[in-house]
């Protein structure tokens, strides 16, 4: 077993404080802000009232551009690292920053905005960064081996309405299948990355599949460049639903700082935030037409609809939105009890009902919706922490809120 974050952090260039700092830290965010149509996406929602758990490292909850809007839940790992070793949350604040960071300062104009800047965050610690002490432990005790099976039973009973897993492992177990399936039930929506090995490819044909991205019923998400093409490093797979930015992507770190790294974990985050956006608004849509929604909203869609690149396309938060609003009426479709995997019952008798969308014309049908055993035993993707990162100091006191 081993758990890894599938973002990106290496070496860190540091900023001289300045009256123009959170102007770049701003800035930074620019194409990803213009990709996903956050804008407009805003005058309709901003995800006010909306949970998202980011199973990830941990979050800093005193980053002034998440103040006040984290509580930090359990943390899965502890034993993991020796006494008095605190965990460093860099990963996992950088995560939580793209989904809900509010920016500080005047009005919130400087520092992080993320997608959905008025939800909150619960921060579940269910992995470790690479340079704790305990990262060999935490991977190798048997005693850690369902950490993120129950890191979701956890966030969906305390409330999330999203989960957020920037994670990836290589093998599938029937104890987070299992999870996943209830948290589906419960009507959570689940996200996860595709994993970052797509440059190893496997008979030339596909890059390894990631769980839990590779889960039926999870939103697996692909990373795309400046150009809004695959990333190299993004898996690509059948199991890919959609795409969103990956690459120099600006977000926050622990300790009032910044940094800027690609992986297909800040691509998951983006469109975590875009879940939390919809669910905001349609409170009530289940987890398959929220899957739908992202997909039918998606742009720069590849030829023949569908790809095992990006998916459906790239995610489009305001075009996702107005799907989901034609969708929302319609839930019942997508919740019913009567078709069952005979090979997984679910707990207490019931079962989704599935629909099929057949992602690859040539030889793949996938399910998007819920309640089925997993159906690939392929080799997921692990990443190591590995790209570009920056790191801003605090800035002066007149930036601060």
């Amino acid at each position: 077993m081993r758990w890894a974050g599938v973002g990106a952090v290496v070496a860190a260039l540091l900023f001289a404080p300045s009256a123009a700092l959170a102007d770049d830290v701003r800035g930074g965010q620019r194409a990803v802000i213009k990709t996903l149509e956050l804008t407009q996406a805003w005058r309709v929602s901003k995800g006010a009232g909306i949970t998202i758990a980011v199973l990830d490292s941990g979050v800093d909850p005193g980053h002034r551009d998440l103040a006040g809007s984290v509580r930090v839940g359990k943390d899965f790992t502890a034993g993991a690292n020796p006494a008095g070793v605190a965990p460093r949350r860099l990963h996992g604040t950088y995560m939580a920053s793209l989904i809900a960071g509010h920016g500080h300062g005047d009005k919130g104009r400087f520092g992080i905005i993320g997608v959905a800047p008025e939800a909150d965050v619960l921060s579940v610690r269910v992995i470790l960064e690479d340079e704790e002490p305990g990262f060999r432990e935490f991977n190798s005790a048997e005693r850690f081996e369902h950490v993120v099976a129950k890191g979701i039973r956890y966030a969906v009973d305390e409330g999330a309405d999203v989960i957020n897993m920037s994670i990836s492992k290589e093998l599938a177990t029937r104890e987070e299948r299992a999870a996943i399936r209830y948290a589906i039930s419960k009507g959570v929506v689940l996200v996860a990355a595709a994993g970052n090995d797509g440059e190893r490819d496997l008979d030339g044909d596909f890059a390894p599949y990631s769980y839990p991205a590779a889960f039926p019923g999870v939103v697996s998400v692909g990373a795309t460049d400046r150009r809004l093409r695959r990333a190299t490093f993004s898996n690509w797979n059948s199991s890919v639903l959609v795409a969103a930015p990956g690459v120099d992507i600006m977000g926050a770190g622990p300790g009032d700082e910044y940094w800027v790294g690609r992986g297909t974990s800040q691509a998951t985050a983006l469109v975590s935030g875009v879940a939390a956006l919809i669910k905001a608004k349609y409170p009530d849509i289940s987890p398959p037409l929220l899957a739908q929604a992202l997909t039918a909203g998606a742009t720069d869609r590849p030829p023949g609809g569908y790809d095992t690149a990006t998916g459906f396309g790239i995610v489009n938060a305001p075009r996702a939105l107005a799907e989901a609003g034609r969708l929302a009426g319609h839930t019942e479709t997508a919740t019913g009890t009567q078709v069952q995997d005979p090979a997984m019952p679910v707990a207490g008798g019931q079962a989704g009902r599935i629909k099929v969308i057949v992602r690859d014309e040539n030889r793949v049908t996938v399910y998007t919706a819920i309640a089925g055993a997993a159906t690939f035993g392929a080799l997921a993707s692990l990443s190591v922490i590995f790209l570009l990162v920056r790191r801003v100091r605090r800035a002066h006191s007149s930036q601060d809120a």
